[in-house]
């Protein structure tokens, strides 16, 4: 079942050429990227890589957005090491992604943390947009 947005809070628009060896930038010219392929040894970044900021990113906004509800501050120091997998999927009839979160909380306790990630978890757009379509593996340090 597709879920509806109730309220776009913000849309994200951008212009991308070539492909995986093309060049990417956003409306509001504040990311403008040249794109390679993974291991081409081109210049520039690649989707996967994109993709791994983005989530980790949102992640942690996620996890400040939920730590009042839960009465636990998110440290200032707080880190995500996103490492995005590509692979073929289907006998190899197309390919798909996998993620892993490694997810640094220093100074909470591993109560709290756990309930800071799993709370994240289920606010995250990036993790309810994954959620039972790709493999998203939460590491907590």
């Amino acid at each position: 079942m597709i879920k509806k947005l109730e309220k776009v809070l913000y849309t994200a628009e951008s212009h991308t050429t070539g492909g995986r060896d093309g060049a990417g930038k956003t409306s509001d010219g504040a990311l403008n990227v040249v794109l390679s392929s993974p291991g081409s040894g081109k210049p520039g970044t690649n989707p996967e890589q994109l993709f791994a900021i983005g989530y980790s990113a949102c992640f942690i906004g996620a996890m400040k957005a939920v730590s009042a509800k839960l009465n636990i501050k998110v440290p200032n120091d707080v880190a995500i090491d996103a490492h995005v997998s590509l692979g073929a999927i289907n006998g190899g009839a197309g390919y798909g992604i996998a993620v892993k979160l490694a997810i640094s909380l220093p100074g909470l306790d591993s109560v709290q943390k756990k309930q800071l990630v799993d709370a994240a978890h289920q606010a995250c757009p990036y993790s309810n947009a994954t959620r039972g379509n790709i493999d998203v593996e939460l590491l907590i340090a």
